[in-house]
């Protein structure tokens, strides 16, 4: 849609702080299911690369922090449901995440012992647990023993919370991940059990399950290893939002904390544009189509091949069958795409003279003009830059339309007259004026040549000094 106001819509009148308002909102209102992660390791003794690749269903955590609501679009789940996707591994075994507020909030009740089950699902699992053990006390003599059946995973750590909160004489410990254990103890032996090795309810426990996959998104913070992805201005957000802090209102302090999390990204889709102005690319989009090209195209006769990219043993699945859009192997398809491309742009760069195994430190170098430019979809720049100021992005000039005649006329009526001839993005100006933006040439000229005589619209390039409603009040 080209009309402002319609939810989260790129626009080619947005500007980067703008986009970031509208996609703020989204990332807020919708969850992570899946997230995928790939590491390419160079072999020392051959020029190839192992990829080992990885899969995960996310969920957001629900041990005792306020319940997490989220949005499903019907759109989305078509879409995921047409490629596969496993909605009752999403709901049933999805890892837990939680960013650094909901930590601290699950930290600060752990301490003080006002931890709550939240789900009114977990309630009724809770209930039925207690009214069990309670049953079963009652008779029990000290050292007996009971077992819980059929825990869901993260409920085994949740009833073993209830029950010692509970009740003062009884031990509890995990079977596995469905049953719980529960032994009739004494007060004293209680405490020192609760003081010892043998608790896997320790707080420092309780708070790494919670933190589920916040555990490896910090040790990849740690790393600094380049962040390879594919327009990847909603996945940072993402990132930031679900596993570091919630998005600040600053667009500029996102793109802080971003560059402070991962000083080295990468966006293939910036990269593949400087592809195809460099080299006899087809016109492709999307990352699967990007990489079929890449693999099937002899863009470089003249050069050395690019190195060998294999899956390691027990990632072989995406070598032997496409799956595109599940998120590890679209992160295979991310970190294959950035190799060939860079080995391309490597050659081109000088003139086919290059030794027979780059090093991935040369990838880099001629890599450094893209390094943390995201591409920026239909808008004022070309790409967000997280290590200096954005790049003003070339489009062809806007136009300013004065209607005559025709009152009442709205956005949407105008992009539906010019909508037959040409796509232009419409904003109101005034009461009886519309500014239309296009990203093509072709389309500004059509415009300007074939509406010159038209009864009630007249178009014209606009001009700031001339057209703009506040430089004419300060003029009067």
């Amino acid at each position: 849609s080209p009309f402002p106001n319609s939810g989260f819509v790129p626009s080619l009148f947005d500007s980067p702080m703008e986009r970031y308002v509208k996609a703020r909102q989204s990332v807020q209102r919708f969850t992570l299911v899946q997230l995928g992660k790939c590491c390419f390791d160079m072999e020392s003794d051959s020029p190839r690369y192992v990829v080992h690749s990885y899969n995960f269903f996310l969920f957001p955590s629900t041990l005792g922090i306020r319940d997490v609501e989220f949005s499903l679009s019907a759109s989305s789940i078509q879409f995921l449901s047409h490629y596969g996707f496993d909605y009752n591994k999403f709901l049933k075994d999805g890892i837990p995440y939680m960013n650094e507020v909901q930590e601290k909030i699950l930290r600060q009740r752990l301490l003080a012992g006002t931890w709550k089950v939240c789900s009114t699902a977990d309630r009724d699992v809770m209930k039925k647990a207690i009214d069990e053990v309670t049953s079963w006390i009652a008779a029990a003599k000290e050292e007996d023993t009971m077992i819980l059946q059929d825990l869901n995973g993260y409920h085994v750590l949740d009833v073993q919370l209830v029950l010692r909160q509970a009740l003062e004489n009884v031990w509890t410990e995990p079977l596995g991940d469905k049953k719980v254990m529960v032994k009739k103890v004494s007060p004293q032996h209680r405490q020192l059990l609760e003081n010892s090795s043998y608790d896997h309810c320790q707080k420092t426990l309780i708070l790494l399950s919670a933190r589920g996959f916040t555990n490896l998104f910090q040790i990849l913070v740690k790393a600094k290893k380049p962040l390879v992805g594919h327009n990847m201005l909603m996945d940072l957000m993402h990132l930031h939002d679900k596993f570091y802090r919630p998005l600040p209102e600053s667009y500029e302090e996102f793109k802080r904390n971003i560059h402070n999390l991962f000083p080295v990204i990468i966006d293939t889709k910036t990269v593949t544009k400087s592809v195809q102005k460099k080299c006899l690319f087809p016109r492709v989009s999307s990352l699967l189509e990007v990489y079929a090209v890449l693999c099937s195209s002899n863009l470089n006769p003249k050069g050395p091949p690019c190195p060998v990219i294999a899956l390691a043993s027990g990632c072989s699945r995406y070598a032997e069958k496409e799956s595109p859009h599940e998120a590890g192997y679209d992160a295979f398809l991310c970190g294959s795409v950035l190799l060939m491309s860079a080995h391309l742009l490597l050659c081109r760069s000088t003139d086919g003279a290059v030794e027979a195994d780059p090093s991935f430190s040369q990838y880099l170098t001629v890599l450094a003009e893209h390094v943390n430019k995201v591409n920026f979809i239909r808008g004022g720049v070309s790409s967000i830059n997280f290590s200096g100021e954005d790049a003003p992005c070339r489009h062809p000039p806007a136009l300013i339309v004065h209607v005559r005649g025709w009152p009442g006329l709205t956005e949407r009526q105008i992009y539906q007259v010019f909508k037959a001839r040409c796509h232009f993005d419409v904003r109101r100006l005034s009461k009886n004026q519309f500014i239309l933006l296009s990203n093509k040439y072709k389309h500004v000229r059509l415009v300007l040549r074939d509406y010159r005589h038209h009864p009630h619209l007249q178009v014209s390039v606009y001009r700031h000094w001339r057209h703009s409603p506040s430089v004419n009040c300060v003029l009067q």
